[in-house]
């Protein structure tokens, strides 16, 4: 039977985004190195960010769907067995090697005359990938700084803008790390020989980005799938989207609680709804996950599947935060049910909880469901970053705190 369009309910819409994302199995990829490339490979990719209040954003969000993550396991994927590498997406994220292929159409419009972070003399680009060449791969600081240089936060010096340009234009790639600072050299030193390094089509990028988006979410808008990317590219998928609609690779959803809004999807992701029965609350997991999360990145979408609204509060003034400056989102189930401001402090070996916010349909009740597998996350939390000792400092509501703090104390 032929299959254009369905229906489903929001229930059924936020179970699907949630498996696909691996946030519902105990370890829907594996383990090992192994599941962090199936892991990466089913999210596309995997942000990454400076920000490191607790744990790094990729290796937090690794850490949320591999038990036993280890972030030497990803660093060994890049410098060693050369099955990760590092590129653009919507932003600075570890991509599958397989995957390679996909970048180039940004690549090429740097080669272009595109600019990235400023813009490097062109005798500064000769010169810092002659060094590379003939040396091997360096780092930022291995190139001496002007005697008039200013220091700040994007001041790049000349060099640092040299090798970003590089590679983003696809001639240096970032070969390892070393701590969080970046190893270049060149890319046909990186790139493995059975990579396919072929131009895509128009038609094959609109076709990566549509079914990897489907495969990684479950389902998809439109204005969700090149998100953040050009207008050509947006173009591209655009023109696509009826041509698979038609020989039903793909087929329209409707969410049945949110009308106004036209879902992708596919068979064979609608069929894993069969999959996964209604979990019990007892038995629901507790994720606290990163801010650059692939589930809560596209806030517009949270918002609109999960109703959770959330913004991270880093980049807005301190005088302006209302819940802290780097809060992550807490999901029961499929439920969003608060957001905890946190903050690892690795020499004191203590997890400051500095304010822990639950949201208003989340009663006591659910707490004294929830508690044990909170807790227990919590710990986990603590260890992932670094730390042997919990301190909650800030609670709401208010009457939540002792629960809280009396299940810590007896679960330490």
């Amino acid at each position: 039977m032929s299959l254009k369009s369905t229906s489903i309910s929001l229930q059924e819409a936020r179970q699907l985004a949630l498996q696909s994302q691996g946030l519902l199995q105990s370890t829907p990829f594996g383990k090992d190195k192994e599941g962090i490339v199936k892991a990466l490979q089913r999210m596309t990719y995997l942000q990454i960010d400076t920000i490191s209040v607790v744990e790094r954003a990729h290796h937090h969000t690794l850490w949320t769907r591999l038990p036993d993550y280890s972030k030497a396991k990803l660093l060994d994927l890049q410098a060693k067995d050369r099955t990760v590498f590092e590129y653009w997406s919507h932003a600075a994220a570890y991509l599958p090697m397989e995957d390679f292929r996909f970048s180039l159409p940004r690549m090429n419009r740097y080669l272009s005359g595109k600019k990235h972070w400023g813009r490097p003399e062109s005798q500064v680009k000769d010169f810092v990938y002659d060094r590379i060449k003939a040396e091997g791969a360096l780092m930022s600081k291995d190139f001496k700084k002007p005697d008039d240089f200013q220091a700040g936060m994007w001041n790049w010096k000349p060099a640092k803008r040299a090798l970003e340009q590089l590679f983003m234009e696809g001639k240096l790639m970032i070969s390892a790390r070393k701590g969080f600072q970046k190893v270049y050299d060149l890319t046909e030193r990186v790139l493995p020989n059975h990579i396919n390094s072929s131009q895509p089509t128009p038609s094959e990028m609109a076709d990566y980005l549509i079914l990897r988006a489907i495969e990684a979410h479950g389902l998809v808008t439109y204005d969700q799938i090149p998100y953040l990317r050009n207008r050509e590219t947006k173009n591209w998928v655009k023109s696509r989207i009826p041509q698979l609609l038609e020989n039903q690779t793909i087929v329209t959803l409707q969410i049945e609680d949110i009308p106004s809004s036209t879902y992708y999807t596919t068979p064979k992701q609608l069929s894993q709804l069969n999959k996964f029965s209604a979990l019990q609350n007892s038995e629901q997991a507790v994720h606290i996950l990163s801010p650059f999360d692939n589930v809560v990145i596209q806030r517009k979408r949270l918002n609109e599947l999960f109703d959770y609204d959330y913004t991270i509060e880093c980049y807005v003034p301190a005088a302006k935060r209302v819940y802290g400056y780097f809060c992550l989102p807490i999901l029961w189930g499929t439920t969003f049910i608060g957001r905890l401001d946190a903050k690892a402090d690795r020499k004191q070996k203590t997890l400051f909880l500095r304010n822990l916010v639950f949201e208003a349909h989340f009663t006591i009740k659910d707490l004294e469901t929830a508690i044990p597998a909170f807790v227990e996350k919590l710990w986990a939390f603590a260890g992932f970053n670094g730390c042997k000792a919990i301190v909650v400092e800030r609670v709401e509501p208010m009457e939540f705190r002792e629960v809280i703090e009396s299940k810590i104390l007896n679960i330490n």
